[in-house]
């Protein structure tokens, strides 16, 4: 496939996730707000930051046809993207540490269930689809993109299990223990995007 249309293909999954996430984030804290649960709406505040990487994604792949201002984006883009993974960490810190402090315990959430149980589909097909686009037009900023959605992957598995355990256990604090749980890998992609740098075995995965 010539590098147009891995830039169109590209173009497309960046387009989905857009969407998807759009749609994600405004369920999640809806459902998030009206149950009290802080991992659902941190989750949702995730699917708006995945849409801002989607965004950045977006302007990059658009200023591929000029390779001097492709290389200059690309940085722009990898930036931006981990800056997003920091804001996200430091939302969850916040957030989940408050519901500890206060033992909030949030009611039940069949919404919320369904939600994450749909993204733990959805969301590994993009990982795979995106790095695929990523490795094949040399594009850090993509990889790192596709490492925004495994963490919603992984959030959306998080969020799932906190969710269960407290409609099933009544574990409360299972909620926001889950969500800190994946604060250190998102510190860690955040700064490793804000100096440039990529782990190439992450992104390997």
């Amino acid at each position: 496939m010539d590098r147009q249309a891995l830039i169109r293909r590209g173009k497309l999954l960046e387009y989905a996730t857009i969407g998807y996430n759009s749609l994600e984030g405004v369920i999640a804290i809806a459902a998030g707000l009206l149950a009290g649960s802080i991992a659902l709406v941190g989750f949702g505040v995730d699917s708006s930051i995945e849409v801002l990487s989607g965004a950045t994604l977006l302007w990059r792949l658009h200023a591929d046809a000029d390779e001097q201002k492709r290389e200059r984006v690309e940085r722009h883009a990898l930036r931006i993207v981990g800056v997003s993974f920091l804001l996200l960490a430091a939302y969850v810190t916040f957030d989940a540490g408050k519901s500890l402090f206060r033992r909030e315990a949030p009611d039940e959430s069949l919404t919320g269930i369904i939600l994450a149980a749909v993204s733990l589909v959805i969301m590994p097909l993009l990982v795979r689809a995106k790095r695929r686009v990523a490795r094949a037009i040399g594009s850090k900023a993509l990889e790192a993109d596709a490492t925004q959605t495994l963490l919603c992957t992984y959030l959306s598995a998080i969020l799932l299990g906190g969710l269960l355990l407290n409609a099933v256990a009544g574990w409360w604090w299972a909620d926001p223990v889950a969500a800190l749980v994946m604060v250190p890998i998102i510190v860690k992609e955040g700064l490793e995007g804000v100096r440039g740098e990529r782990c190439e075995d992450d992104c390997a995965r």
